[in-house]
Order: structure tokens, then sequence, then C-alpha cells
């Protein structure tokens, strides 16, 4: 985390004291010495495992996103009319897990679309000197030097 090597670098080489480190970056004292005292490059967080409110319902919606993946997009459902269904079959979470769930699920569709057997993905980035372009294009310009805009 590059927050933590910043108070590092203010700490021991600048010689910035805890109270104005604390000042700067809104943390606690406590924090910002847990933080100097600490070996690690990176605060580790632990996050409980937590079953989603989706997870019962995950199989279903991916069901339904892979059917709205084949059909055009004026006949595609929203995300809103999938949360809707979800909520006819008991669902009781809130739409922005489903809105993220399915944002996720076209993500890494593309994903998999882009470096399946369907053939190569050519990146459009180039280092220099790697790709060139040229324009052929021919432009012509009349410039006139009268006052009256009339030239003859």
């Amino acid at each position: 985390m590059d927050l933590l090597s910043v108070i590092r670098r203010w700490h021991f080489r600048q010689g910035i004291p805890i109270r104005e480190i604390k000042r700067r970056t809104g943390l606690s004292r406590n924090t910002i010495r847990r933080y100097l005292r600490a070996d690690a490059v990176e605060p580790v967080f632990q996050v409980p495992d937590r079953p989603s409110k989706l997870a019962p319902f995950a199989e279903q919606l991916t069901g339904w996103l892979r059917v709205e993946a084949g059909k055009s997009r004026k006949q595609k459902r929203t995300a809103k009319q999938l949360y809707a269904d979800l909520v006819a079959l008991g669902f009781d979470g809130s739409y922005t897990r489903v809105a993220a769930f399915a944002r996720d699920w076209k993500r890494s569709r593309q994903y998999e679309q882009q470096t399946s057997g369907r053939g190569t993905f050519v990146p459009l980035v180039f280092q220099p000197g790697e790709a060139f372009q040229f324009d052929w294009s021919e432009d012509c310009a009349v410039l006139c030097h009268c006052r009256s805009g009339q030239c003859a």
C-alpha cells in the first residue's frame, strides 16, 4: 500500500512527528504507530467469509444472463427487470448486488471470448517503432489575399 510507505518515509526520513502525520492522513495515532512498528509492507485486513444472499440464486441468474446475451439489445431484460424476477422467486437482497453480479459476469464473459480459440486477440497497443500509420490523402486550400474577399 502506498500510504504505508508514505507514512514510513515521512516519519523515518523526514522526521515528521506522528501527530503531524495524523493530521495529514486522518488516521489515528495508534494506527500510525502500529504501521511504523510492523515489518509488513502492506497492512493485512481479515475479511470474514460470509455467504451472499445472492448465492442461492446465482445459478438461476447466470442462466438468465446467458439467455439474455443471445438476444438483441432491445429484447434484453435490464438488471432491474432481472432483480424484480429474483424478488418474485424470494430473493430479499439489494438491487446493487444483482447489478454487480451482472457486471462481473459480463466482464468475465468478454474476457473468455477474447482469450478463447475463437480467433486471435490482437491488442491495439504498440511500442514506439513497432507499427506505422500513413495518411495518403491530399488536401487543397485556396487563399485570398485581397480585403474584399473576392479574388480574381
